[in-house]
């Protein structure tokens, strides 16, 4: 039978696995199907339970895990094959309590060898769960978001619901699906009963070629947005899933314009499904290789210059907002210029900018302490301890604004200028080390003079070179004057790639010269 013809204007579907037959069968084995052979254990485990949170009270999760998954944990973390036939009992405790584990899980272990049913402990901190996610080991991720709950303070119920959430969405558009990613409280540790759950989908977009990108994007959304009744309804939670929809081609526009936002969500998520796309995104921002653009810079620092005149004519919470974000914007933007990933604003960024700004010296203190206080009026406005900001303050904090904003112009410079010393320093040192090698360890004047008559004079090395040595020790010693600038900086280093490759070259072929001699 000839295979239907496929409407490029109509989201496709999915070739559909068939090990999801049916809604029911999302998961591999649901909390229903596990409870007769839980009841039989229900008084034991009950008092377990008991026991382990009248002396372990901090503890997070205590869950059974699927029968049909206990191979999987078996394999992962080699415990005895016989133990395939245990009631495996799943246990987290905070990260804080990581150097405590050994204790803790001696004491369970003894209280479990009276039991009548063969029990295997698992004690894990949340830490340890995203391992299993970053190493792709999404199986055993799926596997204890299914655990049966014996006691959840919010981890457990917002993992299910994103799994069955995740589950959906692939049984739908697998294909399309490039990473599923878990952040937010969940992810921090500190989820509970009725946290949102913030879940990001990436879709690849690049196969639909004839329906406009806006359309697609906003389709995909409301189906996305359809299944999340349905994975509550099923996880049997009250965890809302908070979904943040990205085309593929969005999110990489995104990561070269150096958004904070996405900084942050890679930095800080969490795959729960992935082919091969976010971990290497993550990768490249731990290796420091996902850099903001200077466009990308002049585009943050820009929404300082537009905020204070916006700030004078707005109500409450315009105000609160746009300073917010017209004051953290700018410093998240330094901060990345200066090396660093953007700090959440209102947990870290306080903390990271004065650890890189003012206890380097680069930065008053009244300009650190105007960005915290921003930031605890924030805190305030949103907890609804702040309601109302009087003129007197408004205006004072509009006036505070203009002066950090014009600071924070100064220590882009700053930044600017430290970035530049360091790219001279390293091509001076560069260049002189090679050419020590070649002529000996001798000062400066010295190597100057002989790479002129021992090697430009005798047509080894053009004029060029010498020219380019002479221009990137001046633009050294300018620079120590501070009368270069970023042009003449940039435009030593291109040229330094040229005198160095140079150099390198010669020298191979006075190596090979030599070894034919032999």
């Amino acid at each position: 039978m000839e295979k239907e013809k496929r409407d490029d204007n109509e989201i496709p579907e999915m070739g559909i696995d068939n090990k999801y037959s049916s809604r029911k069968d999302l998961i591999p084995e649901t909390p229903d199907k596990m409870k007769k052979d839980v009841d039989k254990a229900k008084k034991e485990l009950d008092k377990i339970k008991s026991s382990i949170l009248k002396k372990f009270p901090f503890t997070q999760m205590i869950g059974i895990l699927p029968p049909a998954s206990i191979k999987l944990f078996v394999e992962e973390e080699e415990v005895p094959k016989e133990t395939e036939k245990y009631t495996h009992l799943f246990v987290v405790v905070p990260e804080d309590k990581f150097k405590e584990i050994p204790k803790i899980k001696e004491d369970i272990v003894k209280q479990l060898e009276g039991m009548e049913q063969k029990i295997w402990l698992h004690l894990k901190t949340p830490v340890d769960l995203w391992e299993l996610c970053l190493d792709s080991k999404f199986e055993l991720v799926q596997a204890i978001a299914m655990s049966y709950p014996l006691h959840d303070t919010g981890i457990l119920g917002a993992l299910r619901v994103a799994e069955i959430h995740k589950s959906l969405v692939l049984q739908k558009f697998e294909k399309y699906v490039v990473s599923y990613v878990i952040a937010g409280s969940l992810v921090r540790g500190e989820a509970v009963p009725t946290s949102d759950v913030d879940v990001f989908v990436i879709i690849n977009d690049t196969d639909v070629k004839k329906m406009p990108r806006l359309e697609l994007k906003e389709r995909l959304r409301s189906i996305i947005y359809q299944y999340v009744a349905e994975a509550s309804a099923i996880a049997g939670v009250k965890n809302k899933l908070s979904p943040q929809i990205y085309l593929l081609t969005d999110f990489w526009e995104s990561v070269k314009d150096a958004h904070p936002v996405i900084f942050t969500f890679i930095r800080d998520g969490i795959p729960i499904y992935d082919r091969g796309t976010f971990m290497p995104w993550k990768s490249l921002l731990r290796m420091g290789k996902l850099k903001p653009s200077p466009e990308a810079i002049d585009m943050f620092m820009s929404m300082g210059d537009k905020t204070v005149k916006r700030v004078k004519s707005a109500l409450l919470d315009v105000v609160v907002n746009e300073i917010f974000w017209g004051v953290t914007t700018p410093a998240q933007a330094l901060l990345m210029l200066n090396g660093c990933p953007p700090p959440t604003a209102k947990k870290e960024l306080t903390r990271d900018f004065k650890r890189e700004f003012y206890d380097t010296k680069m930065i008053e203190k009244k300009y650190l302490d105007f960005l915290q206080k921003v930031v605890d009026i924030w805190r305030g406005y949103e907890h609804e301890e702040i309601k109302e900001l009087k003129g007197v303050e408004v205006d004072k904090l509009v006036k505070d604004t203009e002066d950090y904003l014009k600071r924070l112009k100064e220590l882009r410079e700053q930044i600017e200028k430290k970035a530049q010393e360091k790219t001279v320093e390293e091509i001076y040192k560069d260049v002189f080390t090679l050419l020590k090698a070649m002529i000996g360890n001798k000062s400066q004047e010295v190597i100057v003079k002989e790479f002129e008559e021992k090697f430009v004079k005798k047509a080894k090395f053009a004029p060029q070179h010498l020219r380019i040595l002479k221009d990137i020790i001046n633009a050294r010693a300018e620079f120590k004057k501070g009368k270069s600038d970023s042009h003449k900086v940039d435009q030593a280093r291109r040229n330094a790639s040229i005198l160095i490759n140079d150099i390198i070259e010669f020298n191979q072929r006075c190596e090979l010269v030599l070894k034919k001699k032999e």
